[in-house]
């Protein structure tokens, strides 16, 4: 995740402290010596909706053996034990879960900052405020665009209305709330739209989201989008978080899945005779590491097993029912989590050679194999030419 406001202003918002310390990029096992990782759980697989680029391939029926809340709670005990940071509760439809708010609740008790990733169908105004008062710091919603083109992606009508709803209704209580976009071939015209949508509904924090081949996203690695357009819209989301900041308006704008950004944006500034802005750019980029799954990152699926993140569940180290998570997470007996922690002498073709590998650790591994058939090999999502990364 790289946060496009810290970069080009300095600015702080909470996430900062987990990724850009000065130490944590030495850390194999967490966001810093001393603590976890930041953990994702999907507490479940059950979705009232069904989205085209979903990589839990979710559904709106009924799953077998995802964790008890009795199991969740000894999870979350793991957790706290292991010194993790923040627990982002995930889906399918994690407010499907009854026992959601019961959680999420032990989890702030438990010294964990609960937050929430959520289809915002769901929200009404009584959630919203149940979501408050449990300490929930952060609801990412889901939005892939305006009104039709949010609908076709969700593959419901109506989804972008009651996704609305929800947003109001946590904007109403004063809730932390923001969207997740995918960018990808059907929704690139969206993205001065969305800035636009941000403005007007006062939503303080936009996650765009490059596509991960996985799950039903698999279906679409021919429709992700073409360098150029990488390009582009980095061009639009640094245009406009410029704009928000020369206006005094407080947004926190992030990029996640493609550590390239961050040296697009370094490469931007020295383009522009801004060497100030470019060493700050670099200076963060470098703190932050790049692609950090399988350290300072990690999964859980509904029925307990640990992955490197949501994306690559087809990787499997142990199971929070039969042993603890610290002790799965620090385990190198698996060769794909020995790898991950130290990844720069198995990376292959153009990622091998990058002279921005230490900005961005390789980048994503799955994409890389869902492309190449090789989990080392290239991410082919890297929209940086050969000349701009030193191999030409």
């Amino acid at each position: 995740m790289i946060s496009v406001t810290k970069l080009l202003f300095a600015t702080d918002y909470y996430g900062d402290s987990l990724r850009y310390t000065r130490d944590a990029r030495e850390a194999k096992n967490g966001v810093h010596e001393g603590a976890g990782p930041v953990v994702v759980w999907n507490c479940t697989r059950t979705c009232n909706l069904k989205c085209r680029h979903c990589y839990m391939d979710s559904d709106e029926k009924k799953y077998k053996n995802e964790l008890s809340t009795a199991e969740g709670m000894n999870f979350i005990d793991d957790l706290a034990e292991f010194k993790v940071p923040v627990l982002l509760f995930s889906g399918g439809e994690p407010l499907i879960r009854p026992d959601f708010f019961e959680l999420a609740a032990y989890a702030a008790e438990r010294g964990i900052r609960p937050t929430l990733s959520t289809n915002g169908t769901l929200i009404t105004r009584e959630y919203a405020q149940k979501i408050k008062d449990i300490g929930v710091g952060y609801v990412g919603i889901s939005l892939d665009g305006l009104r039709t083109v949010n609908d076709k992606f969700r593959g419901r009508q109506g989804a972008f209305a009651a996704a609305m709803k929800g947003i109001e209704n946590c904007v109403a209580v004063d809730q932390r709330v923001g969207l997740r976009f995918t960018i990808n071939q059907h929704n690139l015209q969206e993205l001065e739209n969305i800035f636009d949508f941000i403005e007007k509904e006062n939503i303080n924090r936009v996650c765009f989201y490059h596509l991960v081949y996985s799950g039903r996203g698999t279906q679409m690695m021919n429709e992700d989008v073409l360098p150029q357009q990488s390009r582009q819209a980095m061009d639009i989301i640094i245009k406009r978080t410029r704009d928000f900041e020369r206006r005094g308006l407080k947004k926190e704008i992030l990029t996640v899945d493609n550590h390239c950004d961050s040296v697009y944006m370094y490469l931007k500034a020295l383009s522009e005779n801004n060497k100030e802005l470019a060493e700050q750019i670099k200076k963060y980029a470098f703190f932050n590491g790049g692609n950090r799954s399988g350290i300072a990152f990690g999964e859980v699926d509904p029925m307990g097993y640990v992955h490197p993140d949501q994306f690559t569940q087809y990787y499997t180290f142990g199971n929070v029912r039969e042993r603890k998570f610290g002790d799965i997470w620090c385990d190198t007996s698996n060769p794909i989590m020995a790898g991950l922690k130290d990844r720069k002498p198995l990376l292959k073709g153009r990622c091998s050679k990058c002279k921005f590998i230490e900005v961005c650790n390789g980048n994503f591994r799955t994409r890389a194999e869902a492309r190449n058939g090789d989990f080392w090999e290239t991410d082919p999502s890297c929209y940086l030419t050969d000349k701009e990364i030193g191999i030409e």
